[in-house]
């Protein structure tokens, strides 16, 4: 059981101490220290003090031929030598004097200096000592500069039985599959010795963000039931060049020690980023990537450790990390196919009080794109939206909301449209499906809204694939761009005027148009070359054109072409349908929300076919 350790205090709580102590250090003993110094004055002054009745407490050290008095406040002591006066006495109990046989006598050089000058310097030297074991501490202990930075920190799960398993994990069943033979040599490491088969020593998993990469490295120790080692990338990674290096290789010593065991690295393009050779580059992170390198190229084929490592970034990776010896099997974890995500929807259900009647499936298809975290989520906006009702399980009707939580945000109640603005947005809305329904290998309209969303937007229209669409064929996405513009055609033809909603529209049909012409060969001026590159795939798919200057502005003659030629196909569409178009306008516009079936049932009724 890991030992739970108590928060640490940040710096700026100890520097205030210090500061506090000082402070009160100069408020108590300094101002003593300059009040109580005496001042010689001359026997005039002295009687004048005593004509002025500021007099406080009076010694008269005959021996040492001189009085020590205070002032009426006693918050000053004076010194004067003696002078023949019979009448002294008298004048003195006149004044209000009280003879005193001790008045605090003057500090001593050498007290004084002390107090003045070697007490600071020792108190400043006493914290600086400890703000200083403080920090070696958090770097890793007193020796943290020799040793305790090199210790890898690694989070270390042994022998977990109530931990996650594979059937925790759902809708990456070739993920599992590839690694439940990992699973298997570790508690049968025989079976493959005997055929000559060796384990790879390491094992990539790579995908977009929150399909559950790092969810099945936890599953794999799970079931392999050994020792599992668990570090981000990000922690490799110190101030100091060469103790990320000193981790790696305590890491995997420990890992050695407890064979057989899996070493997993979360996000290890931390760490594994290629090396460009560019003077000024990050030492510190390339010498803990060559020790990376030199560990996993060290171990013996039986030495019964298996390293796992996760990224959503293959492509910046080292060539030397992901060669054959080192990483030899890519797992890919991709987003889950529509009955991945039914299972992970069930998986997730089991958590909640759920109805009987729920149809998952057609909560997976709506879900179509949604990775594992995002229906994850899905199910748990459910389960807070029947909380919100005052509902103890959860219905069709919470799982069908939640999803347009997560796509679009929450109702914006506090919205509210004009009757002019919400027909603009009922035609715009009814243009997107009416184009899409009137076209063939469209998606199925399956929902059309016109109430407003905390993302923005004032509408939208959800369309549904029925089953897995894996290619998408040139017609398609013309037709795709074809819909992305019958929002703004409805408004053009209804009203002959245009409004800013079609903002997104417009992005979107424009990437598929570039898309077709610079990644997926499909004009006749390019043909077959890619004029595109894409980079980090799994995070957004960034690209850049690499091509001259001239065929980019050939480039964006075309896409242009093309949308306006979709455009204008939305409108005719819309005008042979004007009738349909105003029909089902107006029913949304006093429903709100309508079905699939709805918008269908009135299509239908008398419609025409494009």
């Amino acid at each position: 059981m890991n030992e739970v350790k108590q928060p640490k205090k940040p710096l700026i709580y100890y520097y205030c101490i210090a500061i506090l102590v000082l402070m009160l250090f100069n408020f108590l003993a300094m101002p003593w220290l300059m009040q109580r110094q005496i001042i010689q004055v001359d026997y005039g002054t002295f009687m004048t003090m005593i004509e002025e009745r500021d007099i406080g407490q009076v010694e008269i050290q005959e021996q040492e031929n001189q009085i020590i008095f205070t002032n009426a406040e006693n918050t000053q002591v004076y010194k004067t030598g003696m002078v023949f006066d019979p009448d002294l006495t008298q004048r003195l109990f006149d004044s209000g004097a009280v003879f005193s046989g001790e008045i605090i006598e003057q500090m001593s050089p050498v007290l004084s200096f002390l107090l003045t000058w070697i007490l600071p310097i020792i108190i400043f030297i006493g914290f600086g000592q400890y703000m200083s074991r403080k920090l070696m501490e958090r770097a890793g202990g007193p020796n943290s500069m020799s040793f305790g930075m090199g210790k890898s920190n690694a989070k270390v799960y042994v022998k977990s039985s109530a931990g996650i398993k594979f059937s925790d994990v759902a809708g990456e069943d070739e993920a599992k599959e590839s690694l439940a033979e990992i699973v298997d040599y570790l508690h049968n490491p025989n079976k493959y010795r005997e055929v000559g088969a060796a384990m790879p020593k390491g094992v990539l998993l790579v995908g977009p963000p929150g399909t559950g990469k790092t969810m099945l490295a936890k599953a794999v120790a799970g079931e392999a039931n050994v020792p599992f080692f668990s570090m981000s990338g990000s922690e490799f990674v110190e101030m100091f060049v060469g103790m990320g290096a000193a981790k790696v290789r305590d890491l995997f010593k420990q890992a050695k020690e407890k064979a057989p065991c899996i070493v997993f690295i979360d996000e290890i393009d931390a760490i594994g980023k290629k090396r460009e050779g560019q003077i000024g580059g990050n030492d510190e992170r390339e010498q803990t990537l060559n020790q990376l390198l030199t560990e996993m190229d060290g171990f013996e084929e039986n030495s019964g450790v298996i390293i796992l490592a996760a990224t959503n970034r293959p492509e910046s990776l080292d060539p030397a990390l992901t060669r054959p010896g080192r990483f030899d099997r890519r797992v890919p974890v991709e987003l889950p196919d529509l009955k991945g995500r039914e299972e992970i929807l069930k998986v997730h259900a089991k958590k909640i009080k759920i109805a009987d009647n729920v149809d998952f499936s057609v909560i997976a298809r709506m879900a179509s794109g949604a990775s594992g975290a995002e229906l994850a989520n899905i199910v748990n906006e459910a389960a807070l939206r029947a909380v919100r009702d005052g509902r103890k399980f959860v219905n069709q009707a919470d799982l069908e909301e939640s999803i347009e939580v997560v796509i679009a945000g929450y109702q914006k109640k506090n919205a509210i449209l004009t009757n002019k603005e919400k027909l603009i947005v009922s035609y715009h809305e009814i243009g997107h499906a009416l184009v899409a329904a009137l076209q063939n290998h469209s998606a199925p309209v399956q929902k059309i809204t016109i109430v407003p969303r905390t993302s923005g937007a004032l509408g939208y229209t959800m369309q549904v694939d029925e089953g897995n669409h894996y290619l998408m064929t040139k017609e398609e996405i013309e037709n795709k761009i074809a819909t992305y513009t019958g929002g703004r055609a409805a408004e053009e033809v209804v009203f002959g005027s245009v409004t800013t909603g079609a903002s997104n529209d417009i992005e979107q049909a424009t990437k598929l148009a570039r898309a077709m012409i610079t990644r997926y060969g499909m004009s006749d001026e390019f043909d077959m070359v890619a004029m595109e590159t894409v980079t980090n795939q799994y995070l957004g798919g960034d690209a850049s054109l690499s091509c001259s200057a001239e065929t980019q502005t050939l480039i964006d003659q075309k896409v242009v072409e093309l949308v306006k030629k979709q455009h204008e196909k939305a409108i005719q569409i819309l005008t042979e349908n004007r009738k349909k178009l105003d029909e089902l306008a107006q029913f949304l516009y006093e429903r709100e929300t309508i079905t699939g079936e709805e918008f269908m049932g009135i299509l239908n009724d008398g419609g025409n076919a494009a």
